[in-house]
C-alpha cells in the first residue's frame, strides 16, 4: 500500500480538531501481507468502504477477511476517466476538477451512502479507499472535511499528499509490470489546485458541502452525527 493516512488532524468548527484514530483513507488494501494486516489490525478498522469500480474489485480483489471488519463495497457512478483525454493546453488542475465535479454530479447516491457510513460512530474506525486514493476517495474525503468545517486549504494540502504516494505506486508498477503502459499524467498527480476549484464550484452549484449532500440524500441527523464524532 502506498496511500494510507489518517485523516486527522487539521482545526474543524469552533476550533475543535478532527479526530484522529476514526477516519483513514487509503488506495486499495487488496495486497495487504501479512506484516501489514499486523498493523492494519492493530488499528482496530472496523469498517472498509470501497468505492471501486465492480470490474476492479473482480480484477484485485478486495481486503483480505479480517475477524470484526464489515466491508461494504459502494460504487458511485461516474464516466470512465481513462477514456476522456487530458487536452494538452488544459491544466491538469482543471481537468481533475471537471472530473470530480461530473463524479459528484452522477455519483450522488454512492457518495451519501458513503458519508452515511463514516457518519455512524458504530462502523468507527473507518477506512475509506479506491484504487489509488486519491480522486473517489478524495471527493469523499473532502466532503467529510468540508462539513466538518476544515479550510479549503487544509483539505487541498491533504488531498496533495496523494501526489508523492502516486509517484510510489508508479515507481511499483514500472518495476513489477515492466510492460504495463504508462500512467497518464493527471492519474498521478494531485495538485491542491483541483481540489480548490472542485469545492469552490461545489458551493456555486449548492450553496456548501452541506447542500451538495442533503441534496444527495444525507439527513441532518447524519451530519450532525459526523460532528459528534469526528470533532473533539
Amino acid at each position: 500500500m502506498f496511500n494510507f493516512r489518517d485523516v486527522g488532524g487539521p482545526t474543524g468548527h469552533d476550533g475543535r480538531t478532527v479526530r484522529y484514530g476514526r477516519l483513514y483513507r487509503s488506495d486499495s488494501p487488496h495486497r495487504l501481507d501479512d506484516a501489514d494486516r499486523a498493523a492494519f489490525t492493530a488499528l482496530g478498522v472496523r469498517t472498509v468502504i470501497d468505492l471501486r469500480r465492480p470490474r476492479e474489485v473482480e480484477r484485485d480483489g478486495r481486503v483480505p477477511e479480517l475477524p470484526g471488519l464489515s466491508y461494504r463495497h459502494i460504487h458511485p457512478e461516474h464516466d470512465d476517466w481513462s477514456q476522456i483525454p487530458h487536452p494538452e493546453e488544459q491544466s491538469v488542475a482543471r481537468w481533475l476538477a471537471d472530473r470530480y465535479a461530473g463524479l459528484a454530479r452522477t455519483g450522488t447516491a454512492g457518495l451519501a451512502e458513503a458519508v452515511g457510513l463514516i457518519a455512524d460512530s458504530a462502523n468507527a474506525p473507518v477506512v475509506v479507499h479506491c484504487l489509488a486514493g486519491k480522486d473517489r476517495t478524495g471527493v469523499v474525503c473532502a466532503l467529510t472535511l468540508a462539513v466538518l468545517g476544515v479550510s479549503d486549504d487544509d483539505i487541498a494540502a491533504d488531498y496533495a499528499l496523494s501526489t508523492e504516494a502516486s509517484a510510489r505506486f508508479s515507481a511499483w508498477i514500472a518495476a513489477t509490470m515492466p510492460d504495463a503502459a504508462e500512467l497518464p499524467r493527471p492519474f498521478l498527480a494531485s495538485p491542491e489546485e483541483a481540489m480548490r476549484l472542485f469545492l469552490t464550484e461545489l458551493r456555486t452549484g449548492y450553496g456548501s458541502a452541506e447542500g451538495y449532500l442533503r441534496h444527495a440524500g444525507v439527513t441532518d441527523a447524519q451530519l450532525a452525527a459526523l460532528h459528534d464524532h469526528l470533532l473533539d
